[in-house]
């Protein structure tokens, strides 16, 4: 089969979308290719908590947190660390998303129907000084409808440009070789996949009933990354990162394989930092798992004690929420492959909530009843709560003794290492001053109103009796995002081995690192993911509608 298009877009997830529809009254004709069925319309997106990075927004201001462009700019670089010749785009994407989310991004969004939960979350806190990594304030904004809350504007607009003949959608396309002539795009080949009737997120089948060639004079490609890909992970993963875990859980799924970065690369595109990624610490093995190895992550709050698979507590900062990296880092340079939170039933209920649209039906559901009982009563969140009973990953117990041994049930731990930990970490609540930087940390936290009402516990010992039972949770190392990706320049123009463009090809999203091939560095702030889908899909579109 033999077509023609005038722009295709290789990849029907958040940031294929947005460019598809800023194609929209260009008078070009878009075809979205995806090699998942309808049902997994919109991606990785679908799946996450909508947390979107916003610099001096309206939600900031009403919560008392004084924010600006110069402070987050010195956030960013200072989490990024470019040190690279190559970080030369990654740095100029990077300077551009900044000014983005400070100035036009919360409007744009705003006039597309988004909303957003009033309190902002304050993720990855850093804890290494002004000018080292991490949110010097909170600037996680949750999108009110979650993922899908994201997607809907730029689905709908999609399928409206399909009902006026302006975008086709052709899902189960598989794209294995982009056609380059003399240094530009001519199209793509692939394969047609048999239709599959699964759910979405599950693995769907590969057999092939046909192949198809399309000419176009510009293609996008926003195929995203490899987090479902653990061979891939592990040959991309870097030395400063330690061993790479035996056993790994997987935060996307399987269809997220790196298939088509090969392709692009086979064709002449250059990527560029493949051995940056993002992976977290806390995941936990999800009871009711949709993909293979599916994990889900806790979003912790600062109060959890971290404990090595030993039993020895992480050093400072490394606390729940402040530097995810660094933990996985220390983890895997100690070579241990999980690691404990030990917290009790207040901190549960105040600061742990799970990542995913799917475990957060209060915020996806827009359901403002649900979102109260976060305030109040005595347990944590239904879904939090289902994973207390149902998880293999929790332990809960009315004494220490009886945590550890349910501990060593799942995992040989030292009780004396977990006890020495415990007590010396609550003997530094007797007094309201400390040397305990985590317990400065919590009391700092309180300091912001958002913090202090749904989202940290008061300062309280852990053995504290009144605090309800001891809970231990085994935490996994997760896959979720690839930081480096093909290079591209500020117009989302995909380069060369040379450093030349490759004319009318494109890339945007996480199969360009989120912008030039790595914006974010070595570490991320949060929230920069679909914020960092939206502009670069943004960006490619305006770029190819041009041609």
């Amino acid at each position: 089969m033999k077509i023609s298009s005038d722009v295709l877009i290789i990849g029907a997830g958040l940031s294929g979308l947005v460019a598809a529809c800023e194609l929209a009254g260009s008078g070009k004709k878009v075809t979205l290719l995806d090699q998942e069925g309808e049902q997994s319309l919109g991606g990785q997106a679908f799946w996450s908590l909508g947390g979107l990075f916003l610099v001096d927004s309206p939600m900031q201001r009403r919560m008392g947190v004084r924010d600006s462009l110069e402070l987050a700019m010195q956030d960013w670089m200072g989490t990024a660390g470019f040190d690279r010749p190559e970080d030369h785009w990654p740095r100029k994407w990077a300077e551009a998303y900044v000014q983005f989310a400070a100035t036009e991004k919360y409007d744009w969004l705003r006039q597309r129907g988004i909303r957003f939960f009033p309190v902002v979350g304050w993720a990855e806190r850093g804890g290494y000084g002004a000018i080292g990594h991490g949110n010097s304030v909170p600037r996680f904004h949750i999108v009110w409808g979650t993922g899908p809350g994201v997607l809907a504007p730029f689905i709908a607009q999609a399928k409206e440009m399909a009902r006026r003949g302006d975008l086709t959608f052709s899902f189960r396309h598989r794209v294995t070789e982009l056609i380059i002539e003399n240094g530009a795009v001519r199209g793509v080949r692939g394969n047609i996949l048999a239709e599959d009737p699964i759910e979405r997120g599950e693995k769907s089948s590969e057999a092939v009933t046909g192949d198809f060639e399309i000419e176009a004079p510009a293609v996008i490609i926003t195929s995203g990354g490899i987090g479902g890909n653990h061979t891939l992970v592990r040959q991309n993963w870097p030395a400063r990162l330690g061993t790479p875990p035996a056993f790994m859980l997987s935060g996307v799924p399987e269809h997220v394989d790196g298939r088509m970065l090969g392709a692009a690369q086979d064709a002449g595109a250059r990527i560029i930092n493949p051995d940056r990624m993002w992976h977290y610490t806390e995941g936990i093995k999800n009871w009711a798992p949709i993909w293979k190895s599916h994990g889900i992550r806790i979003l912790p709050g600062p109060s959890s004690l971290w404990l090595d698979a030993k039993g020895d507590r992480l050093p400072g900062p490394l606390f729940p929420g402040f530097d995810t990296l660094g933990t996985l880092q220390h983890l895997m340079q100690k070579g241990s492959g999980h690691s404990w939170f030990i917290l009790n039933q207040k901190i549960i209920k105040k600061e742990f909530a799970l990542s995913g649209s799917e475990q957060n039906p209060d915020l996806t559901g827009k359901d403002w009843k649900l979102v109260l009982g976060r305030a109040f009563g005595k347990k944590a969140t239904g879904p939090v709560e289902a994973f207390k009973e149902k998880g293999e990953d929790f332990v809960v117990a009315d004494t220490l003794a009886e945590l550890v041994k349910g501990m060593n049930a799942i995992s040989p731990t030292s009780y004396e290492a977990v006890a020495r930990a415990v007590l010396a970490r609550d003997r530094e609540m007797d007094n309201t001053f400390c040397k305990d930087a985590q317990i400065m940390a919590i009391r700092n936290a309180r300091q912001y109103l958002g913090d202090k009402l749904i989202r940290t516990a008061p300062p309280h010992k852990l053995l504290d009796p009144a605090a309800g039972p001891l809970i231990a949770v085994r935490l996994h190392i997760l896959t979720r995002k690839t930081l480096g990706g093909l290079e591209t320049d500020l117009s989302g123009q995909v380069l060369d081995t040379n450093g030349q463009k490759i004319g009318g090809l494109f890339a945007a999203g996480e199969a360009a690192g989120f912008g030039g091939g790595g914006m974010h560095g070595y570490r991320a702030l949060e929230g920069t993911f679909l914020g960092g889908c939206i502009f670069s899909g943004r960006t490619a579109g305006r770029s190819a509608a041009q041609l």
